[in-house]
């Protein structure tokens, strides 16, 4: 295959410098601080595109990703001189998920553009996904001119209108001079209490209007006030019940890892000796290996964490929101556990669950200040004995493990590709999944040792992520090795970004799991509909269809192929030492294998299933 040459990858001088200044891995002092507002600048008469571009620059943002348009094509061209890079990706929703993926990687905020109508509605999708996710992003979106809102103009949608449901805020610019104060406010309200989306509209009058501009304006957010410290009465209850409690576990969400809490989770899990159990959202944020880390819960956790949140008499969590997923069927949750939630949002305390001590704040505030309060407990003689506690499921542990058996047929087992990828390329690495088997393989046989390691779609479950968000990880961590784990249906929604990768010279590394078929949607139409196979035949095993080497090839990657399990071990290898250009692996797997341990759709977690049709078996003693 021919490489691009360093004539096609060329960027101009402006650019380059502007990548360099990006390059940067150092973590921000906390992953929920507020967007400083620091630089000033003289008044200075520009057009409200100018003011917007000079927002972006004053607001420290280094990346954009977004496509042109005529809406908001007034604001591309302050953007050609400016010192904010932008990546032209070849979808508006590549461009959402590739700003969640740069967000969720730093920790900073993720920025996209899209042009009015067809292009602000690509943006739905990444933004609901943001939502889900509490991932910080700013979308701005051109709109047309002021006078044809609402006439059905060409290329109009109301996407304030339709975004309202799945952001933290959205703005329609009415006047440019608003337009600094609305652009710093985005930020702080992306940034800042529970992280998430702010769509910014501008129509195009007003970005082509004369006015001026100043920095630092001044924010006007009446009522917006974040808890971030805990009640004091709250947290020593919380306190005094993990004192005296029998079965305690530590329910660990992705708030933790917002609050950038990791340190002072694990300080406060070997000092009170709980299990830990992290969600999907959270691997991470407790080290897989640590002794006291049950595992992930829910539909496809471990059983040991199934069983411990299950059998729990106390469930503290922590930046967790007892998702369907987590929960099974709510009413049959955990009977007898007394529930500590606490979480920056109050809207999430009690929506599922009720919480006995509810505590709103920030994790980090609540983990330390737990802490101090456990000490206290400890220095008054307050502790419970768990041995008892951890016998039962140190014994689950050894009975259940997370294990998989070899195809029967003599196909690759995808089980243990990823699990040899994870063991090659190390713990230092960044893991960016799609959604579906690949995704819970992903999250189960692979270590996740340090946090920001593991990216995934969780709340909206969204088909198409994995390469735009590696593509975003890779330009915000361009020092760190980022995978995208990826399923063949997955791959073919947005694999047209790995264009925009080889030309931005974005050398991300992509692990097709190509069981040519939509692997979880057969899973499920193997055990609950009879195995009939209704269009879940992808087309990619029988014809080649695409062959996705020569898909690589064709995007300005380097393809290879693997069908064997003694062939792993060295393409990873050879895929390691590319750096100079995006890599694609298509692993041709086995299509029946199944995601275990697995808990049914709307059924309680006392039926989670070990394998299938073997249900785990307790003594009347063991919990």
């Amino acid at each position: 295959m021919t490489r691009p040459t360093p004539e096609t990858l060329a960027h101009s001088a402006r650019r380059a410098r502007a990548a360099a200044a990006s390059a940067t891995d150092a973590e921000p002092a906390s992953r929920a601080a507020a967007v400083p507002v620091v630089r000033t600048s003289a008044p200075a008469q520009v057009s409200g595109a100018g003011s917007l571009v000079r927002s972006l620059e004053a607001l420290g943002v280094d990346v954009v990703f977004g496509i042109p348009g005529g809406a908001i094509l007034p604001a591309y061209d302050p953007l050609y001189d400016s010192t904010v890079r932008h990546i032209l990706v070849r979808h508006e929703q590549g461009a959402g998920h590739a700003a969640t993926g740069y967000a969720q990687a730093t920790g900073r905020v993720g920025v996209c553009m899209a042009t009015s109508g067809p292009g602000a509605t690509n943006l739905v999708t990444p933004i609901a996904d943001a939502y889900m996710d509490s991932v910080p992003m700013v979308a701005i979106t051109g709109q047309v001119a002021s006078p044809a809102i609402g006439t059905d103009a060409f290329q109009e949608a109301d996407i304030q209108g339709i975004t309202l449901p799945i952001t933290k805020h959205n703005f329609l610019v009415q006047d440019a001079a608003e337009i600094p104060q609305v652009l710093a406010e985005a930020f702080h309200l992306a940034s800042t209490g529970r992280p998430g989306p702010v769509l910014v509209d501008i129509p195009k009058d007003v970005l082509q209007a004369s006015t001026t501009f100043t920095w630092p304006p001044t924010l006007d957010l009446p009522g917006y006030r974040p808890t971030l410290h805990p009640h004091g009465k709250q947290i020593r209850e919380a306190a005094r019940l993990l004192a005296n409690a029998r079965r305690p576990v530590l329910y660990v969400g992705g708030g933790v890892l917002k609050a950038g809490a990791t340190d002072g989770l694990r300080q406060l899990a070997e000092l009170t000796g709980v299990p830990v159990v992290t969600t999907l959202m959270a691997l991470g944020a407790f080290p897989d290996s640590h002794p006291q880390h049950l595992g992930m819960p829910g539909m496809h956790g471990t059983v040991a964490a199934v069983y411990g949140l299950q059998k729990a008499d106390l469930i503290v969590a922590l930046g967790a929101r007892f998702d369907d997923r987590v929960t099974g069927r709510v009413d049959s949750f955990a009977p007898d556990a007394t529930v500590v939630h606490a979480d920056i949002d109050p809207a999430e305390i009690g929506k599922n669950r009720h919480a006995d001590v509810p505590i709103v704040g920030d994790a980090r505030h609540v983990i330390d200040e737990l802490i101090v309060a456990v000490t206290a407990e400890r220095a008054a003689g307050h502790t419970t004995a768990l041995d008892d506690w951890w016998n039962q499921l140190d014994d689950l542990r050894k009975r259940y493990p997370l294990g998989y058996d070899e195809p029967a047929d003599g196909t690759l087992s995808p089980q243990y590709v990823i699990e040899r990828l994870g063991e090659i390329v190390g713990h230092d690495a960044i893991y960016v999944a799609g959604v579906g088997q690949h995704q819970m393989w992903a999250s189960q046989f692979i270590s996740y040792e340090k946090p920001y390691t593991w990216l995934n779609s969780g709340g909206l479950g969204t088909m198409g992520y994995a390469v735009p968000a590696a593509m975003g990880a890779k330009v915000g961590k361009p020092d760190t090795v980022v995978w995208a784990i990826d399923g063949d249906g997955c791959f073919q929604m947005t694999n047209q970004e790995l264009a925009t990768c080889a030309l931005e010279g974005i050398p991300v590394k992509i692990a097709v799991i190509n069981n040519g078929n939509l692997g979880m949607v057969r899973q499920w139409q193997t055990l609950f509909y009879g195995e009939r196979y209704s269009n879940t035949d992808l087309g990619t095993h029988k014809h080649r269809i695409p062959d996705f080497v020569k898909l690589a090839e064709a995007l300005g990657c380097v393809g290879l192929r693997c069908e064997t399990a003694e062939d792993v071990d060295k393409t990873i290898a050879a895929a390691m030492e590319i750096n100079d250009a995006p890599v694609v692996i298509d692993f041709v797997v086995g299509k029946d294998a199944m995601v275990w341990p697995m808990v049914a759709a709307g059924t309680s977690n006392d039926e989670i299933m070990f394998a299938r049709g073997v249900r785990p078996v307790f003594d009347e003693d063991d919990i």
